[in-house]
């Protein structure tokens, strides 16, 4: 057999997880070169929450991004993450801005697009998987991987089958808390190979630091990609580091074709550039432990450091065990969610404010009321009839497609933003993230304006009135 092709998610996830998305533009430029020649199958560069730090902290505009690095990789395909109906932001988006969203994403350099949904219900990646194929993309659904007493393997099993009569044309295995084991990702993989025929990816976190033995048995059981970072950007809430996962596999069938000379290359600059960061202070080195608590609550690297801030900003950091217990029950009594964005917001700060409230649903986020209602989709399991009650009283349940209740809004978008568009782009910024998109329209129309004075200057220096 060939080896096992290597994604490699420094440019994406790998800084998302480490140094909360902060990566510059510039930053990558310079590297992109010898990235692109190393041999990877592909590199996830873009969405997740690229898109939204882009805009609120760096003021890049992400499409710019988008198309530098496109014209930087000429030999390897470029990736990104996408939330389904969700795109890259945290609520359900009408069908148009959903189609026009992949449409440009793919226009402007992407080649592979991971969908996935918080619930795993494949009536809010429909659309998404639709749009990919029709503009020439390669549609990747994901799995949001969790446990509980009714996420097995058949489930799984049966949940893929639907992606690929769906139309999808690889499967990933999302492990977003870092807790698949190395056997059951054997038992979950052999069982995906003998039901679909399309190519299977694993993507996991080292948060409890067991995903490269997860990784390997994969491997051997046929999983055909695997995600990895550079290690000086790898482990801890990050991905396995692509060195040493390469390196594992030497004198096996799976060993990659990567040139290892060019990578050893590729981890000197990502070292000095850790170094840059760290400086910075914007590497907590906590998020490179091992946090062996995840396999317990489940909780994600991003979650635990969400929890840790939300409990700092009202001085009840001592509530932080009370809390990581409360998660899980939480999570039962809401039919057993994956705690990946946006229902592991939901998730932590209800129980947030159960604990400390000190009564249980006294208050609730109105996200997980609009969950609850049914407006993000459906449950795993029923959410039970006393906990409705104390959430939502006695209000309606929606149980169709939740994009079926929004109506078309593209146009609107568009005249909203009228004075600002400078691209086609920038409407679906401006969707997205409405007050963040207008800040750095703003900011981007007052540094034009202030190049051009420059240039004017400059003429009457020259030519003096």
């Amino acid at each position: 057999m060939a080896g096992v092709k290597i994604t490699d998610t420094t440019l994406r996830d790998a800084h998302q997880s480490l140094i909360a998305t902060r990566m510059k533009t510039d930053d990558m430029l310079p590297i992109a070169d010898k990235l692109d020649k190393v041999g990877f199958h592909s590199l996830e560069v873009w969405g997740g929450a690229t898109f939204d730090a882009c805009l609120r902290f760096l003021k890049e505009d992400p499409w710019e991004r988008l198309r530098m690095l496109r014209k930087s990789f000429k030999n390897t395909k470029l990736q990104m993450l996408l939330r389904g109906q969700n795109l890259l932001g945290y609520k359900h988006y009408p069908d148009d801005v959903v189609e026009e969203f992949v449409k440009k994403s793919i226009e402007n350099g992407i080649d592979i697009i991971r969908i996935f949904d918080a619930l795993n219900d494949p009536r809010n990646i429909k659309k998404s998987i639709e749009a990919t194929k029709e503009y020439g993309g390669h549609a990747q659904a994901a799995i949001s991987y969790t446990t509980s007493p009714v996420h097995n393997n058949e489930y799984y099993i049966n949940l893929a089958i639907e992606m690929e009569e769906m139309g999808a044309d690889s499967i990933c295995i999302k492990d977003m808390s870092g807790i698949l084991l190395p056997y059951e990702a054997e038992k979950l993989v052999k069982g995906l190979k003998e039901n679909i025929k399309i190519p299977i990816q694993i993507h996991s976190h080292f948060t409890s630091g067991i995903a490269n033995q997860t990784y390997m048995k994969g491997i051997e059981a046929g999983a055909d990609i695997i995600d990895t970072a550079m290690s000086p950007l790898a482990m801890g809430t990050s991905q396995p580091a692509t060195e040493s996962m390469i390196a594992s596999l030497q004198g096996s069938p799976y060993y990659p074709d990567i040139d290892m000379d060019l990578l050893l290359e590729v981890t000197d600059y990502f070292k000095d550039l850790r170094d840059k960061y760290l400086d910075k202070g914007l590497l907590n080195t906590k998020v490179l432990n091992v946090d062996v608590r995840t396999l317990k609550y489940q909780v994600p690297g991003g979650m635990l450091s969400n929890l840790v801030s939300q409990l700092n900003t009202q001085g009840k950091l001592d509530k932080f065990d009370e809390v990581l217990e409360e998660v899980p029950r939480v999570r039962e009594d809401l039919g057993y969610p994956p705690l990946v964005t946006p229902m592991s917001q939901m998730v932590g700060t209800t129980a947030v404010f159960n604990v400390l409230l000190g009564e249980r649903y006294k208050m609730v986020p109105k996200e997980t009321k609009n969950y609850v209602k049914g407006l993000y989709g459906k449950p795993t399991v029923p959410i039970k009839e006393d906990i409705k009650q104390k959430i939502i009283g006695d209000e309606e349940v929606y149980t169709g497609r939740p994009a079926d209740l929004l109506e078309p809004e593209l146009d609107k978008l568009k005249d909203e933003i009228k004075e600002y568009m400078e691209q086609e782009e920038d409407v679906l910024t401006y969707a997205l993230f409405p007050q963040v998109a207008i800040e750095f329209f703003e900011y981007r129309q007052a540094k034009k304006y202030k190049i051009d004075n420059n240039i004017l200057n400059d003429e009457f220096k020259t030519y003096p009135i």
